[in-house]
């Protein structure tokens, strides 16, 4: 189903004097408590899962965690072998990683790298002018610049680990970032909008309104960034160059986490405690299979390698492991 939308208004010379226009941000249904047990089995979590990752480097799923007294930390899930926690300085609210053994977490002010393995070194980088800004999202490009976004709606994209080699405010926040190849995607839950980022980090490529109340974003195996609607119920899948709507189908039970992977694209059910696995090869997705999962399924990400498939509790259930997901 192709489904036209409707573009932004371009940023001109007045865009950043004024905050655009936004609607209440859409949030993830409350999650009953799980009624079957859920697929696979479940790890434990201290705290509530709030991002995940994979990296490919230490075959683990790394889970940003928060507790009830407002820290955050690092928890690493091989996908054999005990879970490990790595405790980070100050509070974390987003996480990427680079696949070869490093996750960088935003932090306000700043990020941190950290270094997988033994010993799961952490450094904190300090961006340049930046002391006091509250960073809300994270991603590298493909040319290993680090790019952040902010609660004031500006995304920065260094030149160093610590320079800003450009800033653009045009956004009322950035909730979430992705990227393909040099090219920024970023989510405004907002404005539920997609904007992209040209490699210069100066100037918005496009943007397009993302349904009702997009709040989630992520990017496939396949140049595909796919986005949750969760106030309209709806997987949207758009195509990046340029960016484009090109699927939008419906996903009932309030729709938020997600997952790209080679083969199917991950969608949870937040009211239901449920992921759905889409095969989107068709021109239309496609329900392959289901799976019950842990309560508040959050956040996921997936292990091309293994086929494992990890879904992470918001509301501190756990970290449940489905091995063989898809097949």
């Amino acid at each position: 189903m192709i489904v036209t939308a409707v573009a932004l208004a371009s940023c001109g010379s007045k865009a950043a004097d004024s905050p655009p226009p936004t609607i209440s941000p859409a949030q993830a249904a409350v999650s009953p408590a799980a009624a079957e047990a859920p697929a696979g089995s479940v790890r434990p979590l201290a705290g509530r899962g709030e991002a995940v990752v994979f990296d490919a480097a230490t075959s683990s799923s790394v889970v940003l965690s928060s507790g009830p007294a407002g820290g955050s930390a690092l928890v690493t899930f091989p996908v054999a072998g005990p879970s490990r926690t790595v405790a980070l300085p100050s509070p974390a609210t987003a996480i990427v990683g680079d696949g070869s053994g490093t996750v960088y977490a935003a932090t306000k002010g700043g990020y941190f790298a950290v270094t997988l393995g033994t010993g799961d070194a952490v450094a904190r980088f300090d961006v340049d002018g930046e002391r006091d800004t509250d960073f809300t999202a994270i991603t590298r490009r493909a040319d290993g610049k680090i790019v952040l976004g902010s609660a004031s709606g500006a995304v920065y994209t260094l030149s160093s680990t610590t320079a800003v080699g450009a800033r653009l405010q045009i956004f009322a926040r950035v909730d979430a970032l992705v990227a393909e190849g040099d090219t920024v995607a970023v989510l405004d839950r907002g404005q539920t909008s997609v904007t992209t980022v040209d490699p210069s980090g100066t100037k918005q490529q496009h943007a397009l309104r993302a349904g009702e109340g997009a709040t989630t974003m992520a990017a496939d195996p396949e140049g595909r960034i796919l986005v949750a609607d969760t106030r309209g119920q709806a997987l949207l899948v758009f195509g990046s160059d340029p960016l484009m709507l090109r699927q939008q189908y419906p996903v009932p039970g309030a729709p938020f986490a997600l997952a790209g992977s080679s083969r199917l694209a991950w969608v949870s059910q937040t009211a239901t405690n449920t992921v759905v696995g889409y095969d989107l090869a068709t021109g239309i997705p496609v329900e392959k299979v289901r799976y019950r999962t842990v309560q508040q399924p959050n956040s996921m990400t997936y292990d091309d390698k293994t086929g494992t498939l990890f879904v992470v509790s918001g509301s501190g259930a756990g970290v449940q492991v489905i091995p063989g997901a898809g097949s």
